[in-house]
């Protein structure tokens, strides 16, 4: 699944194709991808709006139009294509967007995972599903003090905790094993148990293995590409997602499931504290 660095890269890929064009028509060929409002709606309301920013929020694609947000979520395979006005459809396409010049803007998704929302500007950001969301990796608030605050009550795993998007949003499976190598933390340690220290290298690292992830364009794992399969290099970097050997102390990678997700960890490096 698309992790932050894949979904920032796939909105600095469409911005610059986007922005500044009219929606003039619209056509959704698999009506569970709208997630609300209605298809009806949503044809209706989004023709005539013109696309400005395209940023994010959490895992999702924020498309700024006129005056609603287009929300888009890839969840696990999800893409987009550009292609001329009356090409043949794809049946993996399932909602295309006719910019006024007459290029066909679709949302590719083979497994029909993906959701999207318009939602109004006035409260596109107080209202789900962006209100439940947590702080973004990157925010100011995000301090040491809030993540001990939210971590208190939890005995989960610390694994499982740091994919709940309503604490931190845009951590996923992939960099939160090597989030968690680098802080020298266990993925089956209790959330209530880390100190302030523990909190410190989270927040530190996960600025670290984004920002890089950012800057190289992502992940490709598995089937994800980007935007017209601009693909990122991050897999590349890995540390112990993944790996068979730890690049630190050269023990081997143990593979585990945690709460059902694939976890790789060095068990010399990533003790439970005792």
């Amino acid at each position: 699944m698309p992790e932050k660095p894949e979904v920032i890269t796939v909105a600095r890929s469409l911005e610059p194709k986007i922005i500044h064009k009219e929606i003039t028509g619209c056509n959704i060929y698999w009506d569970n991808i709208i997630a609300e409002p209605s298809v009806k709606e949503f044809k209706k309301n989004i023709i005539g709006e013109k696309i400005g920013t395209v940023t994010t929020r959490g895992k999702f694609i924020v498309i700024e139009l006129t005056n609603y947000y287009l929300l888009v979520h890839l969840r696990m395979e999800g893409k987009f294509f550009f292609r001329n006005k009356g090409d043949e459809i794809n049946k993996h396409e399932h909602v295309e967007l006719i910019l006024d010049d007459n290029i066909s803007f679709r949302y590719h998704d083979v497994r029909k995972f993906g959701k999207m929302y318009l939602k109004k500007k006035s409260d596109a950001f107080t209202t789900k599903p962006l209100s439940d969301l947590g702080y973004e990796y990157y925010d100011k608030d995000l301090s040491e003090e809030y993540l001990l605050d939210r971590f208190k009550n939890k005995s989960l795993p610390i694994k499982t905790v740091l994919l709940d998007q309503s604490i931190i949003t845009g951590i996923g499976n992939i960099y939160d094993d090597e989030i968690l190598y680098l802080s020298h933390l266990n993925p089956l340690e209790k959330a209530s148990a880390l100190k302030k220290k523990d909190c410190n290298n989270i927040i530190t690292y996960t600025k670290e293995v984004l920002d890089h992830a950012v800057e190289l364009g992502g992940t490709t794992i598995k089937s994800f590409t980007s935007s017209e399969g601009v693909h990122g290099l991050f897999q590349n970097e890995l540390l112990v997602h993944g790996q068979k050997v730890c690049p630190n102390c050269g023990s081997e990678i143990t593979k585990i499931r945690v709460n059902g997700r694939g976890t790789y960890y060095c068990k010399n490096c990533q003790k439970i504290k005792k």
